[in-house]
């Protein structure tokens, strides 16, 4: 160990390493797009395009609907339809109950919160366009893809795998833009979270429950009844003003609440702070098993929007879309100048968001930090648990990352990093340079941990390597050494230093570690020789490969475009990353 009371000379030339970054998405720096396949669904060992779900479903409609017509003939069916019309008189509201403004309001929201939220999660998931039923995210074991198979003869990174989605479609709709697309998916579902809690104690303190609250076991009957009246298109009798008949009901209530809240836990259980807080239950539902149960929740709700899309057309537009948007139970020109404005104003939002947020993708960042930045600071606060096995060690890590070029790294490879020399520096009392045998000699801690890159895939992995509370001891930070600046022999991928900035209480946490090894041999090249940082609580792209130095600084402004690491500045992520 070489201590120096002097600031370290390489520091001013990191500073200088780092680059500064646009406020808007330059399309010219960013990622080349890279276009995947149709979605395709394993079954068994072979992939089938989800193309054939079109034909074959509008097969199974014909089929069904021939099927219903024949049936509607016996005279068993037809007792059977009388006895049970569709609709259980339990559920019938007073007339005068109606739509009331806030529940027409409320539905409005719902549908254009739901609108950013889906949009952007498919963003989320072409980042990393595989779903999976095991922790380990190993290729070839997924149920679901967009993506060609991953490549054996070369090294294909994360990174690489994520694929380009249309701005049509995706939010902002270009290739790698996880970090704008998670600032509009978390924002929209915090508004759409509030506007859930409004609506299910409004929906409870009035007598709206009623429509969509089953209160007698005659709803199953009564549904397979209404099922069996569409089918063989003589529709059930439309009384949406009083009551829903029990279809609506069952798929309602499912939705409600089933399906809404499915999403809000699966969600967070992708989340590493919250994931590696609840063991026991992340262990039954890994991030890669509530990655997959939010994309059918998503299908849920497609479908379910589509048929009850469908259905409001087909059963009696006007008198529909007066009810819901009017709160009128008749014939009136006035609940379609409502609809035909609020779908106008959807339409607008849909076509700006990601012309808006390519031009203004600082602001959307800001923005989102400034609503979600208590939210991350509370994640970051939460202690991760450790009770994973050799035998949860995945067989395959995704890489990631532009892996360092030049001279200098290639002689320390060569040399197998004898003459590596980890400098710490800054607002510290013992400025010092570490060799690889210096950090050896410290002491040594192991752990097994889930890593979880923000892209979507996760891996266990036994580090080992020295804890960062013993380096602090060992440098001793000043008071108003508040942050911990990684920097790394890697460049980023627009260029110039990758570093990443963390709180010195993240840093102080019994889980962060500088590991040079990984599941019991030396730390490849690969996954971050000579040393790395590991710190479960927050996601991968915060955990540092490659490190060359640390530095103890006050603040982080004056660093790169001042965001906190360099996909911070560059690629529009959060500074803190607990979610």
């Amino acid at each position: 160990m070489r201590e120096s009371n002097e600031m370290n000379p390489d520091d001013k030339s990191l500073h200088s390493g780092l680059t500064s970054a646009d406020d808007r998405v330059k399309l010219s720096h960013w990622l080349p797009p890279r276009h995947g396949i149709v979605p395709e669904i394993r079954i068994g060992n072979n992939w089938y395009s989800i193309f054939w779900l079109l034909p074959l479903g509008a097969l199974v409609l014909i089929i069904g609907i021939l099927l219903c017509l024949e049936l509607r003939r016996i005279p068993v069916v037809q007792d059977f339809i009388a006895r049970y019309p569709g609709s259980s008189s339990s559920a019938e509201l007073s007339p005068s109950v109606g739509f009331p403004w806030w529940l027409r309001w409320q539905h409005y929201f719902n549908l254009f919160f739901l609108m950013f939220i889906i949009r952007s999660g498919i963003q989320i998931l072409a980042d990393h366009p595989r779903l999976y039923w095991n922790v380990h995210c190993t290729p070839g074991t997924e149920w679901f893809r967009f993506q060609k198979e991953v490549p054996k003869d070369r090294i294909w990174t994360a990174k690489d795998d994520s694929v380009t989605i249309p701005g049509w479609l995706g939010l902002p709709g270009i290739r790698h833009s996880i970090g704008l697309s998670r600032w509009w998916h978390f924002s929209f579902a915090l508004f759409w979270l509030g506007n859930g809690i409004i609506f299910y104690l409004l929906l409870f303190l009035t007598p709206q429950w009623k429509r969509i609250v089953p209160l007698s076991w005659d709803v199953f009957p009564n549904a397979l009844s209404v099922i069996l009246q569409y089918l063989s298109l003589q529709f059930p009798s439309n009384e949406g003003w009083t009551r829903y008949n029990s279809a609506q009901q069952l798929a309602y209530f499912l939705t409600v609440f089933l399906a809404a809240p499915l999403a809000v836990v699966t969600g967070l259980l992708q989340a590493p702070a919250l994931a590696n807080r609840l063991t026991r239950l992340s262990r039954i539902i890994n991030r890669q098993v509530a990655r997959s149960i939010h994309f059918l929740v998503l299908c849920w709700f497609l479908i379910f929007t589509v048929i009850h899309v469908s259905l409001v057309f087909l059963t009696g537009a006007s008198a529909n879309i007066n009810r819901m948007f009017a709160g009128i139970n008749g014939e009136s020109i006035e609940g379609w100048i409502v609809f035909l404005g609020a779908m106008l104003i959807l339409i607008l939002a849909w076509l700006g968001a990601s012309p808006f947020t390519i031009k203004y993708a600082r602001l959307v960042q800001k923005a989102g930090r400034k609503l979600l930045g208590k939210f991350f600071d509370y994640g970051e606060s939460l202690s991760p648990q450790v009770v994973y096995t050799e035998k949860d060690i995945s067989p395959f890590f995704w890489p990631n990352g532009k892996l360092p070029q030049g001279i200098e790294f290639e002689r320390l490879i060569a040399e197998k990093f004898v003459s590596y020399r980890l400098s710490i520096s800054g607002l510290v009392d013992h400025p010092c340079e570490f060799s690889m045998e210096e950090l050896r000699a410290m002491p040594k801690q192991e752990q097994i941990t889930n890593l979880y890159c923000i892209q979507g895939w996760s891996g266990i992995a036994k580090w080992g390597g020295v804890p960062m509370r013993y380096v602090l001891k060992v440098v001793h930070p000043r008071s108003d050494g508040r942050y911990a600046v990684f920097y790394s022999f890697g460049e980023g991928g627009e260029g110039g230093i990758y570093y990443d900035v963390h709180t010195l209480e993240n840093m102080q946490h019994h889980l962060t570690i500088l590991a040079y090894e990984m599941n019991g041999s030396p730390l490849s090249v690969l996954h971050g020789a000579p040393l790395r940082l590991i710190c479960p609580n927050e996601l991968g792209f915060k955990q540092v490969k490659w490190i060359r130095a640390i530095e103890f600084v006050s603040d982080f402004k004056h660093l790169g475009a001042g965001q906190g690491g360099y996909n911070e500045d560059h690629e529009f992520f959060g500074y803190r990353a607990p979610i």
